[in-house]
C-alpha cells in the first residue's frame, strides 16, 4: 500500500486517519493541505474515486459559492486555489481514495 493523507492541521478528523493507519502499523504519507496544497493529478485522482462533491467542505462558509460554477473543471481550479474548501482527510491508496473518516473502506484495502 502507498498511503497518502491529506489533511488540515487542526481537523480532528485527519488526526483520528493518521492514528487508524498507525496503530495498524501502516506506513502513509501526511500532506498538510493547506502549507502544500495538493496537485491537479492527485486532486483528479481522487475526484475521479468519489466525485466532485464529496470533495468540498459544506462546513466552509465558502462552499456555496462552488455551487454557482457552471463547469466540473471550474470548480477543481477553486478546490485547487483554496484547499481550505476541501472536505478532510483525503485519503488516497493509488487509484483509490476516500474523503472523511471512512475505516470500513480502508479495511479493504490491501
Amino acid at each position: 500500500m502507498n498511503i497518502q493523507i491529506f489533511g488540515k492541521s487542526k481537523c480532528f478528523d485527519t488526526k483520528k486517519a493518521q492514528r487508524y493507519f498507525k496503530e495498524r502499523g501502516i506506513k502513509f504519507q501526511s500532506v498538510d493541505l493547506l502549507k502544500y496544497g495538493i496537485s491537479r493529478g492527485e486532486l483528479t485522482s481522487v475526484k475521479n474515486a468519489v466525485g466532485l462533491s464529496a470533495l468540498v467542505d459544506e462546513k466552509n462558509p465558502d462552499a456555496a459559492l462552488i455551487q454557482y460554477l457552471a463547469y466540473d473543471a471550474d470548480k477543481l481550479e477553486k478546490l485547487l486555489e483554496d484547499p481550505r474548501l476541501l472536505r478532510t482527510p483525503i485519503v488516497r491508496n493509488g487509484k483509490q481514495a476516500t474523503v472523511g473518516y471512512c475505516p470500513d473502506v480502508w479495511k479493504t484495502w490491501n
